[in-house]
Formats: C-alpha cells, structure tokens, sequence
C-alpha cells in the first residue's frame, strides 16, 4: 500500500511540474496587479466610441428614414464591422447561449454592446439589425444597387413564401447538430461570415462564389432564404416587436408597397414581421403624397370639402 501511496504522489508530482513547464497553469503572481474596470474601459475606449458612433448612425438613419444615411450606414458596416473587426453577431453566439459559451465579458465590451443593442432592438422595432447593421447583410445590399435590375429574377410569391422557411430548417438542423455533437464549427458551412476574416477553405470560397454569383439574380438570397442568425432574430420579432409599421385601412387593397419590398414581408395588408428587415422603403411609400392612396383619398377629400364649404355668390338687383 505504501509502495502504491509513493507511486501515485509521484506521478502527481510529475504531472503538476510537466503541466507548469507548458503553461496550463497561470496563477496570477501575488505582486502581479489585477486589471480593473477602470483600466478595461480604458484600454477599450476607442472601440467602445467607435461602435456607440457607428450604432448612432445606424439609428439616426433608420429613424430620419434617410435612404442617402442608409447608404453611408451599409458601406460603414462593411468596411468597420466587416473588413476592420470582423465583429458580427453570429449562429455561434446562439451556441454559446445554448452552452457552448459566450465571449468573457469584460475582454469584449464593443461586442457585448453591438450584441445588447441587437437583440433590443429586435424585441422593439424588429430585424433593423439585419436590414442596416450586419455587415454581410449589408454587402448584399450594396450589391443590389450595383446590379442592372433587368438581370434580377422576380420570384413568385408561394415560392418565395416557402423559400422563406429554408433558413428556420437551416437553423433548427445547426442547433440539433450542436446540441448532439457540442461541436460549434458547423458555423462555417451555414455562414459565410468567415469572408470578412479571409480565412476560408478553398471549398468554402467556392461555395461563397456560387452564392454572391447566385445574389445577382435573387436579392438578398442569404438574407432572405438561408441565414439561420435572421431566423433566429426573425422569431424574435415575430413575437414580440414593440413597434411595429403602421398600417392603413387601404392596405386591404393596395399593392404599390408589397411590388417594393425587396424582402418578401408584406402580404396584401400584413406585415410578416419575421421576414421585415426594416428598409424603408415601405414607410417612405407611406409618406408619399404623391403615390400612396391613403394620403391620396384624403386630399381628395379634403379638396371636396373645401369645394362645397364655399357658398355660391348671389346676384343682387338694382
């Protein structure tokens, strides 16, 4: 027994000095002084300013309804949260709320802020984090307004309808996978995030090529039909979104807003939540005076009333 009693403490030993020697252990010196909040803050001041400016401008052109602010809003999103951080709220953060872990707190205070004002966002006013915020979704939309719209294909509307439901699979196939696997590194295969990092396989750029090549002629096919991040944050909305688009009673009949909408979310005089990304463009098309038939109706109304409001003059005799 006291021969086995040796061996074990000596084993032990060897192990706890093999495992000093690579650096598994990194107990903190008692000199070595502890980081504070004041010096994470600090040494996270710019990106922390960087992105409270760029969620800023998010915001103001979402609430101006400013289709130039919008523009500056999505090349902002691809050159600083794309190509510059690589910073986007991920499939792989559904993981690690589901176990797989989320980053430290205090290392990553720009992401958890980007994070917060996501999912707030979602819960008040729908998907805006898809529609002017995610740097990919962003991308494609740039895209959009580069190429000639007479080579866009204009898909039906009971196909687009069930095209819709591609990314929900999508996403309850990657959860399924992870919670059987515990394996997050699916991720690569169902988001073609990773292109703002320029570290992807050759099969991976491949598959990216066939579907930017395959965005020319669908808009926003990975936004619309196969993201399984917007499914995700499409479920969110769909429940619970605070404010939501306005609507009039002419809806019941009107089409013009339904023929705009790039993203398949208006169906007669329903907003599928789910699917609405908060473009604008609808909302603009609300505001016209001049193409809506709400405010059409009204100053045609108004224009009647104002008419018989004026008495006929009569004729006085001498």
């Amino acid at each position: 027994m006291k021969t086995l009693l040796v061996l074990l403490c000596a084993l032990m030993l060897t192990a706890a000095a093999g495992a000093q020697t690579r650096g598994e252990w990194s107990f903190p010196d008692e000199d070595e002084a502890v980081t504070s909040w004041a010096d994470d803050l600090k040494d996270q001041a710019a990106e922390l300013a960087a992105v409270s400016a760029f969620i800023a401008l998010a915001f103001t052109s979402f609430f101006r309804k400013s289709e130039r602010l919008k523009i500056i809003v999505l090349v902002t999103a691809v050159a600083y949260l794309g190509f510059y951080k690589s910073q986007l709220l991920s499939i792989v953060n559904v993981f690690g709320v589901l176990g797989a872990g989320l980053p430290l707190f205090r290392p990553a205070l720009g992401w958890y802020l980007l994070a917060i004002v996501g999912v707030v966002s979602t819960v008040l006013w729908g998907r805006v984090y898809c529609g002017r915020i995610c740097a990919f979704g962003a991308l494609t939309q740039l895209l959009d307004r580069i190429v000639p719209q007479r080579l866009q294909i204009k898909i039906p509307l009971r196909i687009e309808r069930r095209a819709s439901l591609i990314k929900y699979v999508i996403l309850a196939g990657a959860i399924g996978y992870f919670l059987i696997t515990k394996n997050p590194l699916i991720y690569p295969y169902i988001e073609p995030f990773w292109v703002f990092a320029l570290h992807g396989t050759p099969v991976l750029w491949a598959g990216l090529a066939v579907l930017l090549v395959a965005s020319i002629f669908v808009r926003n096919l990975y936004c619309r039909f196969l993201c399984p991040l917007g499914a995700a944050l499409g479920l969110i909305s769909q429940v619970t979104t605070v404010f939501r688009i306005k609507r009039w009673k002419e809806c019941s009949t009107c089409r013009i807003c339904q023929k705009a909408c790039e993203w398949g979310a208006i169906d007669g005089p329903r907003i599928i939540r789910s699917e609405c990304v908060r473009c604008d463009d609808c909302e603009r098309l609300y505001e016209d005076q001049t193409r809506c038939p709400h405010h059409l109706i009204i100053i045609r109304k108004a224009d009647i009333m104002a008419r018989r409001s004026v008495q006929p003059v009569g004729s006085t005799g001498l």
